[in-house]
């Protein structure tokens, strides 16, 4: 009998131990040594990727989507895949504190957000694209790649956390001024028929919602037709109503039979040198092309540019401006206009009329055409030029190695086509040096020989010659 008793409290107590073993090894019963050689072998289903078990020495398949994880199994339930995490329900992550608990999670994908592969199909988020992409290359197929946030085929939402969203702060200035810029086509009659034909184009943009336009002076000059198009495609012919040559402002009117969006003028005193600005306009009659760049200087003196006007404090800006960008907006980060886009110099060195000067031209030629006064026809060759003062010459020598060696005159920048300039031979970069006999030191004295006398004979600097050109100016309507 004692020795029953004896044997029962020998197999309780082996009992107890093992149940003690059973327990440490459920929670850490790991060998102090990992043999891969007793590793079973992988499931060749797997689609989730391979991972370490709990122990980290046997490879085997992740946990997918909505399978356990966790979990106080023997060896406990293995890690999520690439892109899943271990959850308990509640949205509650898994943690060494739910595992002694017991308690099991369960795999859920990190994002919800759905996306589009390129196989075309609609996936619930990105876990379900990658589980599909591998099973294809199991079976030697193409991956399905992850081409798109948001369902196939649907515009994406903006996210407010995107840095794209926060900062587009350009993209959000374009998209607000656009739809009151125009393009501006100009024609002219053939000689010998009765066929019209483009002979340059620019910008401007709307002041008045009934169809006002403001661009620049030598856009519009001397054309036969004016062609303006909105950026709806819609294209209306327009009225030249008033012209400042001298401040290189023109404007032009259409008639639209619905209302149009508008642009408000900013105070151009108050830029300063540095903020952000933007352009937009037709450069080569490309529509709606957008240049950025900062205010190089809010006051560049007529009289050290000689830019048409010697009175005139002139925005220079780093922006591009091309052909065609002429008579466009440069607003700032309201939208608000702060110049007319008027010409480049260089790369780098663009100039705009402020708007100030803008506001100006608006209330004077609202007053002339108030009191019906026209003004007297003006004396036009279709050149744009500016003073050249030894500084630019520097800079310019730098940048064009066959620039001419002279320091002082008027450089020629553009010259109109189908304009007296152009039939009389002048070409970009000359120099104008002198005009019939007197000496040109700028582009003021230019504009007083156009004025004065009804036959140029213009000596100027090409390169390292002297060319000798006649130039006849004609009248046109302000």
């Amino acid at each position: 009998m004692i020795w029953v008793f004896v044997c029962l409290c020998a197999l309780v107590t082996s009992l107890h131990a093992d149940q003690r073993l059973i327990k440490r090894y459920v929670i850490g019963g790991c060998p102090d040594r990992c043999d891969k050689s007793m590793c079973p072998s992988m499931s060749k289903d797997c689609l989730t990727g391979q991972v370490l078990d709990q122990c980290n020495c046997c490879p085997v398949c992740a946990s997918g989507e909505g399978e356990a994880c966790g979990g106080v199994g023997k060896l406990g339930d293995p890690v999520c895949g690439e892109g899943l995490e271990c959850s308990v329900s509640g949205g509650v992550g898994y943690s060494a504190t739910v595992r002694r608990r017991g308690k099991n999670g369960i795999c859920v994908c990190k994002s919800s957000d759905p996306v589009c592969g390129s196989d075309g199909v609609s996936y619930r988020n990105i876990c379900e694209l990658k589980r599909v992409s591998s099973r294809a290359q199991k079976l030697q197929q193409p991956p399905v790649l992850f081409i798109q946030r948001g369902a196939c085929g649907k515009a994406q939402q903006d996210n407010p956390n995107s840095l794209r969203y926060k900062y587009n702060f350009i993209a959000d200035v374009v998209e607000k001024i656009a739809p009151a810029v125009v393009h501006i086509e100009l024609y002219r009659k053939m000689v010998y028929s009765k066929r019209e034909m483009a002979v340059a184009s620019g910008s401007g943009f709307v002041v008045s919602d009934d169809g006002l336009i403001v661009t620049n002076a030598h856009v519009v000059a001397n054309k036969n037709r004016v062609k303006v198009e909105l950026k709806s495609g819609a294209s209306y012919d327009a009225k030249i109503k008033d012209v400042d040559e001298k401040a290189d402002i023109a404007l032009i009117k259409i008639d639209p039979p619905n209302k149009l969006p508008v642009l408000l003028l900013g105070r151009s005193a108050d830029l300063r040198p540095g903020e952000f600005v933007v352009a937009i306009g037709s450069p080569f009659s490309l529509q709606n092309t957008v240049t950025t760049g900062i205010v190089s200087t809010t006051q560049r003196g007529g009289k050290e540019l000689g830019l048409r006007n010697s009175d005139m404090d002139y925005i220079q800006t780093d922006a591009i401006i091309n052909y065609g960008n002429s008579g466009g907006p440069l607003v700032n980060l309201d939208g608000e206009v702060i110049g007319i886009n008027t010409l480049k110099v260089t790369a780098g060195i663009s100039f705009a009329i402020p708007s100030d000067k803008i506001r100006q031209f608006l209330t004077e030629s609202y007053d002339r055409q108030s009191r019906g006064r026209g003004a007297a026809k003006k004396r036009y060759i279709g050149v744009r030029m500016m003073t050249l003062t030894p500084a630019l010459a520097k800079e310019l020598k730098g940048r064009m190695l066959d620039f001419p060696d002279v320091t002082s005159g008027a450089y020629v920048i553009e010259v109109i086509s189908k304009t007296p300039a152009a039939a009389g031979g002048l070409k970009e970069h000359d120099v104008i040096i002198s005009i019939n006999g007197q000496r040109i030191a700028s582009a003021t004295d230019v504009s007083n020989a156009i004025k004065k006398d009804a036959t140029l004979r213009v000596v100027v600097r090409r390169g390292n010659e002297d060319a000798i050109l006649t130039i006849i100016p004609m009248e046109i309507d302000p």
